[in-house]
């Protein structure tokens, strides 16, 4: 009975959120200015406990993934030594948020993509990875279910220290998926 329910929420999600990820047509206006901003996450393993692993798209936080189980992406670093992020799927925390590694720079990339976002693996990333994420199905205001989006790019790796720095920019407006500074036109 549980999977139905699972099943049937997931279902339910996806009939919500794709018409409004799809366009940005009967949204509310924009109202939340989108910005650059650098962000820091250390390794889930060998790092101190209260090191932010994870990063929350629709507050803008990193977060400690021990402590707060709502974020949409984590960082590690392999027993092999590759540096990779994960999505919730990955962490077999359902497959709701997705990261899509990109070809062109970062301030390219001006809208995320709809499809083609790996969810349930890691993606390895290396300084000057570009990549566009999706978050986890999240409520708005407006009563939808839809994903917040951004892009980042890796600025630098330690793997000593284990941590990895990201220049990252938020969509929080629900459901838009523009990626310029400043507020996204209709």
């Amino acid at each position: 009975m549980h999977t139905v329910r699972g099943a049937a929420f997931a279902a339910l999600v996806a009939a919500l959120a794709v018409p409004a990820c799809g366009t940005i047509s009967g949204l509310p206006p924009a109202s939340i200015p989108n910005f650059v901003d650098t962000v820091s996450l250390y390794a889930l393993d060998g790092t101190p406990l209260p090191a932010p692993s994870g990063y929350n798209l629709q507050t803008r936080s990193v977060v400690r993934t021990d402590r707060f189980a709502a974020f949409d992406f984590a960082f590690n670093i392999t027993a092999a030594g590759q540096p990779v992020l994960l999505p919730t799927g990955a962490l077999g925390l359902g497959r709701s948020s997705g990261i899509q590694v990109q070809s062109v720079g970062f301030d390219a990339v001006t809208l995320a993509p709809t499809s083609a976002y790996v969810d349930t693996t890691a993606v390895a990333v290396d300084s000057g990875t570009v990549a566009v994420v999706h978050s986890r199905a999240a409520p708005c205001p407006f009563g939808a279910v839809v994903f917040y989006y951004a892009k980042f790019e890796v600025l630098a790796i330690d793997t000593v220290a284990r941590r990895i720095d990201l220049q990252l920019l938020v969509d929080q407006n629900c459901a838009y998926r523009g990626l310029e500074p400043g507020v996204p036109p209709r």
